[in-house]
């Protein structure tokens, strides 16, 4: 289990409660954002205790989160909505077939992988043609000088912290994987 998996093990009910306490917010940004038709298949990679599944799930027709952590995604079975599923899986090897789903995302997930690239590839594979994919996560400064500041304010901060990635880092990884940016 890495250091990430087990930090967030031991903190599955706090990491629950801060995700339901952003829940309404995060909801009306979703719905905003993405501007879903309601007949969707999703995707969320590291749904953790599923916050992002939930903020879509009233939105679409239906959500598939996936965590690598049993106890976060215990407590996101225990409140499931009639459309939700979750499963156990890696956001580096997702078990689903090339476009199954419309949309696919990831919600403050990609500064916690240590191979985000991966990540983002598996997003792409898996999201149908024409579908969309949502990367939510906090960006570096292009500073080298504040990035640095902050990647060592985070990591003392959580220490399943690996990299925040710049816009610009961000941007390539769609471009290598042939997603245009929308928003």
């Amino acid at each position: 289990m890495s250091s990430s998996t087990e930090r967030f093990a031991r903190t599955a009910d706090l990491v629950a409660a801060r995700q339901d306490s952003r829940a309404p917010r995060l909801a009306e940004e979703v719905r905003d954002f993405v501007r879903p038709r309601g007949d969707e298949h999703c995707l969320d990679v590291g749904t953790g205790a599923g916050a992002l599944a939930f903020a879509l799930a009233p939105l679409v027709r239906e959500v598939v989160g996936l965590d690598p952590v049993l106890e976060l995604l215990e407590l996101a079975r225990a409140r499931r909505l009639a459309n939700t599923e979750f499963v156990e899986g890696d956001g580096t090897a997702l078990p689903f077939a090339d476009g199954t789903f419309d949309l696919a995302g990831t919600h403050r997930t990609l500064h916690h992988v240590a191979q985000p690239e991966l990540v983002v590839a598996e997003l792409a594979r898996v999201t149908r043609i024409g579908g969309h994919v949502l990367v939510v996560d906090q960006l570096a400064p292009v500073d080298p000088a504040a990035a640095s500041a902050l990647h060592e304010f985070e990591t003392a901060r959580d220490p399943s912290h690996t990299r925040l990635l710049t816009d610009v880092e961000l941007r390539k990884l769609f471009a290598a994987n042939e997603l245009s940016l929308v928003r």
